[in-house]
């Protein structure tokens, strides 16, 4: 195997025998045969007018199982790569010219499968500069399919994003100038925000404008069920179908921000928030003594102390953890084995008390607009520090919490996904009323963040983004904040830090290229860092 698709990629080259976040040489492989299957059926599906919608949105499904902490179930990805086949041979096949090997290939055991994986692989492009960029598209399409998959869960679609998804995977298979692997880039940067915005769009319009919200993050004396990944909808069917049982519901990680959407407010059975972000899972999933239900990625090596009572569903699995099968058309999920179970556990173990404050989507704070540009212009806002994208394990990523505990108190700290875990949990204090933390959400709510943005470009009569008093310090795990990335250069963003570390997948003349056209540029010193936000640099 050879993956390096994420931040904690073995030391910051790649993962060549067990991938850090857990998965086999065998589950990875499989998850490269099936990116390459997903080639074959863009290849052939790419010039179809109309895009055919249906093998879309497969391409995405498929797409957002591999990614990082999403599916380690080897049996799930050998019937992904079954059904992916048959997808592309449904499709018709042109003929002029040479076939490139991804459209034709064929085979239907799991021994050819694992043969034919070992050859697929990142490596077979030679050419490191080339190898960067095909898979700093490839992992940005998988950040833009987990966004797409979302907002078609709730039933708004666009087929524009699945036709360039199709024609983005088949250009990795063809000899790209790196001038037009670049421009590539920034389109899959563009096609991000309009995945975003229509995500954005189908979770406002099914649950309402998030609004300022104070989640306890203590617990009840009932036994409760603990909801992880980033699926609002399951949130939804999972508060309906608990209702009236005697058994509370609480968030865990990314779903935190369900908390803030008037819709599942109305449930007197949603107790709060439980516990941090992805990686403390392992200890916080034990103490709370209920079932837990993994929506999506996120998910890590199941411990045995809890793998009785964790189930998985849509993307996620686990080998060996109960699956939640989709839900029927016109239907809802059944989480009737869950409630059962719930009922026989213990309440959840106090790990902590009090609150925490978020709600801060782009609504919300345009509602504030007023006061926070009046904060401005008085000074009593000196500047924005974007501190959005993903949390991990790893002590380097204190730097963010020293950053939020050392920035002056004149700044204000934007933030969305789970990178917010460093530093939400303290006592910040506010400026005239408005939060030093002001949290849009899920990592899929990062739309927020460059709508306040533009919103305030706007305000300001400001020609250029860039003039705005924000400074962006983005930490990134997965592709999710991969696309995030590409979707601010797309909107011409400049001087973004990103940390821990410069994705292992960026070749040396990459990383040029991004300074010098974006001045995007590695985390260095805490104070430094600061110094240097403070003044525009």
């Amino acid at each position: 195997m050879f993956c390096y698709q994420c931040q904690e990629a073995a030391k910051n080259e790649g993962c060549t025998l067990r991938g850090m976040c857990g998965k086999t040489e065998e589950t990875a492989n499989l998850q490269d045969l099936l990116v390459y299957l997903l080639k074959g059926i863009s290849i052939r599906g790419e010039k179809a007018d109309p895009v055919n919608a249906k093998v879309g949105r497969f391409i995405m499904e498929a797409l957002f199982a591999t990614i990082t902490n999403a599916n380690f179930d080897d049996d799930r990805f050998v019937a992904l790569i079954r059904e992916a086949i048959k997808v592309r041979d449904a499709l018709p096949l042109e003929s002029s010219g040479s076939v490139h090997d991804a459209a034709v290939w064929t085979a239907d055991t799991l021994e050819a499968f694992e043969e034919k994986a070992k050859t697929v692989g990142v490596l077979t492009t030679e050419n490191e500069d080339v190898r960067s960029l095909r898979e700093l598209i490839i992992y940005g399409l998988k950040g833009l399919a987990a966004y797409t998959e979302h907002a078609a869960v709730l039933g708004v679609e666009d087929n524009g994003l699945y036709a360039f998804a199709m024609e983005a995977l088949a250009s990795t298979t063809r000899d790209l100038t790196v001038d037009e692997l670049v421009a590539l880039t920034l389109k899959t940067g563009e096609m991000g925000v309009a995945a975003m915005a229509i995500l954005d769009k189908a979770n406002t319009e099914k649950y309402g404008n998030p609004e300022i919200t104070q989640v306890d993050i203590g617990v009840g004396t009932k036994p409760g069920i603990l909801i992880s990944g980033h699926d609002l909808k399951d949130m939804a069917e999972l508060l309906e179908q608990t209702q009236g049982t005697g058994v509370d519901v609480y968030t865990h990680g990314e779903m935190l921000p369900a908390n803030y959407y008037p819709t599942f407010k109305k449930y007197d059975n949603f107790h709060g928030n439980y516990g941090g972000s992805w990686w403390k899972q392992g200890s916080e999933f034990d103490t709370f003594n209920g079932p837990i239900l993994m929506t999506t990625n996120c998910i890590t090596p199941v411990k045995d102390a809890y793998k009785d009572r964790i189930f998985t569903t849509n993307t996620a699995g686990y080998p060996g953890v109960a699956h939640i099968p989709d839900r029927p058309e016109s239907g809802e999920k059944d989480f009737s084995a869950m409630i059962e179970l719930a009922k026989t556990c213990a309440a959840p173990v106090e790990i902590e008390t009090g609150t925490i404050t978020g709600g801060f989507a782009h609504h919300q704070v345009m509602q504030l607009a007023d006061k926070v540009v009046d904060a401005v212009k008085t000074g009593a806002i000196k500047r924005f520090i974007v501190m959005a994208g993903c949390d991990g394990r790893h002590k380097t990523r204190d730097y963010y919490k020293d950053v939020a505990e050392t920035l002056p108190k004149d700044t204000v700290i934007l933030t969305a996904g789970c990178a917010k875990y460093r530093y939400n949990k303290l006592n910040l204090g506010d400026i005239g009323g408005i939060p030093r933390v002001l949290d849009a959400g899920q990592c899929n709510d990062s739309y927020s963040l460059a709508v306040i943005a533009m919103k305030l470009q706007e305000v300001f009569g400001l020609d250029d983004i860039n003039d705005l008093p924000i400074s962006y310090d983005i930490a990134w795990y997965e592709q999710k904040a991969v696309i995030v990335l590409l979707a601010l250069l797309f909107l011409g963003v400049k001087g973004i830090r990103l940390g821990p570390t410069l994705p292992a997948f960026l070749s040396a003349n990459v990383v040029k290229v991004l300074v010098e056209n974006f001045n995007v540029k590695p985390i260095g010193e805490v104070a430094d860092d600061i110094a240097a936000m403070m003044e525009g640099k």
